[in-house]
């Protein structure tokens, strides 16, 4: 058993053959990988803390790989997705990328092909994760700050002085200067183009 923070890549294809020689060569790269005979065993077990990315095949019975991505985003799963199709499928594939696939990849393919966009995927997790994290970080540190502190970094964030920010909070520029000295703190911002910048990345402005 995986725990949610590994990187792993999950293999959803019905046909077993496919499927396991997926995971072998996978596994075989050094990578954890975990099989589901279809996309309704993905997930019943699926983890909204997982790591890593999702391989499907397109073609499956009862709800194929669009279905699945369509579900997947439905419930806020940011792991990237690379479709397995068929020559045939290239124009499902199209739609596929459309729903919100990352990659779409032709059958047969290249093992080397395979590992390099499964490669791609994972890093484009960690990306994700990274910048989710970091503005969880970010939001954490704007509920520290005071009702009157918001006010000054709302301001700040617009453009406004030292002495507009009084004028429109009716106190005096030295108090201002006080009150941005606390948010520059508690924001844990080096400048004030660090503390606007964290600030709109985190859609908090």
């Amino acid at each position: 058993m995986t725990s949610a923070t590994e990187r792993t890549v999950f293999v959803v294809d019905d046909d077993d053959a496919a499927r396991d020689s997926l995971v072998m060569l996978l596994r075989s790269d050094g990578l954890i990988a975990r099989p589901f005979a279809s996309a309704h065993d993905f997930l019943a077990t699926f983890d909204a803390q997982a790591r890593g990315c999702i391989v499907t095949d397109l073609r499956m019975p009862s709800m194929d790989g669009i279905e699945l991505i369509r579900a997947l985003k439905g419930v806020g799963c940011i792991l990237p997705v690379i479709v397995i199709t068929g020559h045939a499928d290239v124009g499902r594939a199209v739609d596929a990328m459309k729903a919100g696939a990352t990659d779409f990849i032709e059958k047969p393919f290249d093992s080397e092909l395979i590992l390099r966009a499964v490669r791609a995927c994972m890093e484009e997790n960690d990306a994700a994760v990274d910048a989710g994290a970091a503005r969880t970080r970010v939001l954490r540190r704007l509920e520290s700050l005071t009702a009157r502190e918001r006010q000054v970094l709302d301001l700040i964030v617009e453009g406004a002085s030292n002495k507009v920010i009084a004028a429109r909070l009716e106190i005096s520029p030295r108090t201002v200067e006080i009150y941005r000295a606390n948010v520059m703190s508690k924001m844990r911002a080096d400048s004030l183009s660090d503390l606007i910048r964290s600030t709109l990345t985190a859609g908090a402005a």
